[in-house]
């Protein structure tokens, strides 16, 4: 992998641990100086380690495509997540409409079964609902 700032900005972070742990040598300061340039930070590590361009190029592109992969591999951990959690949802969500329909069918076959009971139900939580409606709007 070719690194190239926008790269370099976004890891800057684990970048410079990374570089630290390879060239003990490098301050904060030097890598301060160059964190906005791939060229910058390339010649700074060269000059301060004598270490050749193309093996520092080399270290930066690994360092960087490492990078790349955990947050590819992060982002592919919350993709599963949400699958599995629509999956749930959707599961759960049938659950509850068969048990609605399961619930509407028992009330149709008790009222079918017990009309004058299943009226007097109706009624009385019609005139409980209704009185408790007209005290919370005398309330106001």
């Amino acid at each position: 992998m070719k690194l190239n700032q926008q790269t370099l900005e976004g890891n800057w972070n684990e970048i410079k641990g990374k570089l630290h742990e390879r060239w003990g040598e490098l301050t904060n300061d030097d890598l301060q100086k160059a964190r906005g340039s791939v060229d910058q930070l390339v010649g700074m590590i060269q000059k301060k380690t004598g270490e050749a361009r193309d093996k520092v190029e080399q270290y930066l592109g690994e360092v960087t495509s490492n990078g790349a992969t955990g947050v590819s591999k992060v982002a592919e951990a919350v993709r599963s997540y949400a699958g599995s959690a629509a999956e749930s949802f959707g599961d759960a969500r049938g659950r509850a409409g068969d048990a609605m329909r399961g619930g509407y069918s028992q009330t149709e076959r008790m009222v079918q079964q017990r009309p004058i009971e299943s009226l007097a139900v109706g009624f009385g939580a019609g005139l409980i609902t209704g009185v408790v409606l007209g005290l919370v709007m005398r309330s106001r």
